[in-house]
């Protein structure tokens, strides 16, 4: 924990204002929980470089959505997500015993099939989508103004400017 803890504290050693700290770490937390898998750190990095943010800083915020935390928390939007759009049913109904890595493939290699595997999923898709941007603007929020609290308390604590 301890390890953790140091890193944590990194960011706020690095030369930039609480408000530039804040900041990048909540434009991080943004990325990172924002419904766009697969693109979180490139999304996070591109962000901090167009606004002139700390990279390093936005990565770790990115970080906060990360291998044991991504399921229940895309869970926990796509739930989120639901209940807002007033969606009963977010997964289709699956027939289990034709369910095979090679069935898989033969539906997603045709396009008409694929197009109903979509349509099918959509209503996940929708939740996931709705229910991710409420969390990471919330989750944006709160770390922005968290972030700020600490960092001043760590530069006026330790007189580092």
């Amino acid at each position: 924990m301890s390890y953790f803890r140091d890193k944590f504290r990194g960011i706020f050693q690095v030369k930039e204002s609480p408000h530039r700290i804040a900041l990048a770490f909540a434009v991080g937390v943004f990325m990172g929980i924002s419904p766009f898998l697969g693109l979180h750190y490139i999304g996070g990095i591109m962000l901090a470089w167009l606004f002139r943010l700390n990279k390093l800083i936005t990565v770790i915020g990115v970080s906060v959505n990360n291998p044991w935390t991504i399921v229940p928390l895309s869970s926990f939007c796509a739930w989120l997500g639901a209940k807002l759009l007033g969606i009963e049913q977010v997964l289709p109904e699956v027939d289990w015993a034709r369910m095979s890595l090679s069935h898989i493939i033969g539906t997603m290699s045709d396009m008409d099939n694929f197009l109903i595997v979509v349509n099918k999923l959509m209503p996940l898709i929708k939740s996931f989508f709705v229910g991710s941007f409420i969390i990471c603007i919330i989750s944006a929020i709160i770390s922005y103004f968290l972030i700020k609290v600490l960092a001043v308390r760590y530069k006026t604590g330790h007189h580092v400017s």
